[in-house]
């Protein structure tokens, strides 16, 4: 049979196979590598995977990419960015390096809403072509989906404007880019002592315009005690539930408020961060089938040690994914590798549990589980090809790109 790629000889092909869920237990340990392995793809799908000799005796291709001594493994899936705003901020990260924490640093008129006049004042074109850019540096890293979040506007026209953006880079770059609204990313300095018109504004025009247009998906929060209290979020949350969101949530970050709790009751696909999330909310989320989104790159670059507690996470049967947190802040790292490093140095997971929660779990933390994060046959054909031998030295060797291929839906789309 003829078809359009074969990739051969890889020496790990990691296939991921296994249920259609995220994997939790001894399932988010089990990568299901095929040793000399290969697969063929035809039409951007995935149509045979096995050994090299069973696909080069059934499909003839019209292009072989031979992938000798390399691990071949799916596209790294990244469930948490903010890679449209305007300025970085790094003048904020030597702040931090003198002693000054983030909640101050916020307090004081730095952090998020730093960035709001900027991305206010600049036009669709303009924010387009920064995160443009950042963007193709993800891709080049192995990102094959991601989703990006508005949140740097805090107004009906600016966040429209963000989420417009998001759908041109979808439409435009050649990956899988998931709109999620986050109006409730902050209070806006003009009404930081009128909150409760800003969470008004937010229910009654941002979101209906959001959904009128169709440009998100997902609608997002910052629950933490400097930002959205819990009463605050359960009432945005369950707002934009009934409008059709689907929900996400920033959740105990800093402080163990209840995040995680509040995240298992209205139902949200995923929590992110959880870095102080307590014992009953792991045991909530667990019970409710929340996927957690750990974000070690963010407590990396802000000095803390507080890690979510992915050992408690995965033991309590919560399935783990990672993401980068890319964003002008907090955490401007755009390389999944190096979540995968931090990951296994600091949260104990294993690079087996690492590549899972990066590839197949973070896809069913977007609900694309589906179609992408596995090497199995009907999927996307989202493939990197590593330069390494095996898939622990992912994680073990940080600081430079190991990737050699990026392929999406059948393509490829970075060479190095």
């Amino acid at each position: 049979m003829i078809v359009d790629v074969t990739i051969t000889n890889a020496r790990q092909l990691i296939t991921l196979k296994g249920p259609a869920k995220a994997r939790t237990g001894k399932e988010a340990d089990e990568l299901y590598i095929i040793e000399n392995g290969a697969l063929a793809i035809k039409d951007e799908k995935i149509l045979a995977v096995g050994t090299t000799e069973e696909i080069v005796q059934n499909y003839e291709a019209e292009k072989i990419i031979n992938a000798s001594g390399k691990v071949v493994m799916p596209g790294f899936v990244d469930p948490h960015t903010h890679p449209v705003f305007v300025h970085t901020r790094e003048n904020e990260f030597a702040m931090r390096i003198k002693g000054r924490s983030y909640v101050e640093i916020s307090q004081s008129g730095g952090g998020i809403r730093s960035s709001i006049k900027a991305v206010r004042e600049a036009s669709e074109d303009e924010l387009y072509t920064l995160a443009e850019k950042r963007i193709k540096k993800m891709i080049s890293n192995g990102t094959t989906t991601l989703e990006a979040k508005s949140g740097y506007g805090l107004s009906t026209e600016s966040e429209i404007k963000m989420l417009k953006v998001i759908k041109r880079l979808n439409e435009n770059l050649p990956i899988d880019i998931v709109p999620t609204f986050m109006g409730a990313h902050e209070f806006p300095a003009e009404y930081k002592d009128n909150r409760n018109e800003y969470i008004r504004i937010l229910k009654e025009e941002m979101m209906p315009e959001v959904k009128k247009q169709n440009l998100a998906e997902y609608c997002d929060i910052f629950t933490e005690d400097h930002v959205y209290n819990i009463e605050q979020s359960r009432d945005i949350l369950n707002h934009a539930k009934k409008l059709g969101f689907k929900l996400r949530m920033h959740a105990d970050e800093i402080e163990p408020i209840g995040g995680a709790e509040l995240a298992a009751e209205v139902g949200a696909v995923s929590a992110d961060h959880l870095g102080a999330a307590s014992d009953a909310g792991i045991k909530a989320m667990a019970e409710a089938g929340v996927i957690a989104t750990l974000l070690p790159g963010t407590i990396f670059s802000l000095g803390m040690k507080s890690y979510a507690r992915a050992r408690d996470m995965i033991d309590a049967g919560i399935p783990v994914a990672l993401a980068t947190d890319y964003n002008p802040g907090s955490c401007n790292c755009d390389s999944m590798q190096f979540i995968i490093t931090l990951a296994c140095s600091q949260m104990k997971m294993t690079p087996a549990e690492a590549i899972i929660a990066s590839t197949i779990n973070a896809a069913y933390s977007l609900e694309m589980g589906d179609r992408v994060g596995s090497l199995e046959v009907g999927k996307q054909a989202d493939i990197l090809i590593m330069d390494m031998s095996s898939y622990k030295f992912l994680p073990y060797h940080f600081g430079s790109n190991n990737v050699e291929t990026v392929i999406k839906k059948g393509r490829v789309i970075w060479d190095n």
